[in-house]
């Protein structure tokens, strides 16, 4: 192995921790540093997605080996996550490669840039676990709204888990250790799999990167994990108001470079 593949996989290695930890701890957003560098090392927007969306997987279980050991998860809202989810995750994966990205990237930077702001100004939002529509109407617009997600998670590269985890805090009453912890092991692990499959089928990822890519993310999904669940409530929606106003900036600015001429 030569010295120039070494230091680019460290780099990948690096990189992945990073983005992973971050996401981890605030409940989604790997993307905003792992696709663009991907891009920067010379991948095509497909292929890129492609290998950021395989490796985005191992972020979802490096969380779940952590998030498995507080017992927070209650399976049968689990079920519903998954059931509501996945079918909107399959649509956005078989279309994502055949829209065109300007609008909808700006139309998601500004929406996951509100929900950063949202969150800031709601103080007390998701430090306390206190449940609510839980009756049939609930399920069925809590279920449509994380269908419609989904869409974005097969589609889209970045800030959806952020949407999950707003979502479960504000409609199911969700503190955000809890949202969090759904967020990572049912859209990181189930989510993110069931996407990144259906896209590799349409367009082969970098096979080569992904080694260093996938243990930089579970090493920082676990060590995110573990931080989100020693520091409590008010670390993790500090960190999930900050990452979504940076996704959302980000992908405002992507937006407007492929929309400007």
């Amino acid at each position: 192995m030569t010295l120039e593949l070494i230091l680019e996989q460290a780099g990948l290695f690096v990189i992945s921790l990073l983005a992973n930890g971050l996401s981890a701890l605030a409940g989604g957003g790997a993307g905003l540093l792992q696709l663009p560098v991907l891009l920067f090392l010379g991948l095509s927007f497909a292929t890129a997605l492609a290998t950021h969306k395989i490796a985005s997987v191992a972020l979802g279980i490096g969380a779940t080996l952590r998030h498995l050991r507080e017992g927070h998860l209650d399976l049968r809202f689990c079920a519903f996550i998954l059931a509501c989810g996945l079918p909107g995750v399959v649509l956005g994966a078989w279309t994502v490669l055949r829209l065109p990205e300007a609008w909808t990237l700006l139309a998601l930077g500004l929406l996951t840039c509100g929900l950063g702001l949202y969150s800031l100004m709601k103080k007390q939002l998701g430090l306390d676990y206190l449940p609510r529509h839980r009756d049939p109407f609930g399920y069925a617009v809590g279920g449509l709204v994380l269908c419609l997600i989904g869409v974005l998670n097969g589609s889209l590269t970045s800030g959806t888990g952020l949407f999950v985890t707003l979502w479960l805090v504000r409609w199911f009453g969700l503190d955000y250790q809890r949202a969090v912890s759904y967020v990572l092991v049912l859209v990181g692990l189930f989510w993110n799999g069931v996407g990144a499959v259906t896209i590799a089928l349409q367009q082969p990822p970098q096979w080569p990167w992904l080694p260093a890519l996938l243990a930089g993310a579970l090493i920082g999904a676990y060590l995110g994990a573990h931080l989100s669940i020693a520091r409590g409530n008010r670390l993790v929606k500090r960190a999930f108001e900050t990452l979504t106003i940076l996704v959302g900036i980000k992908l405002t600015g992507d937006g407007l470079a492929l929309i400007s001429p």
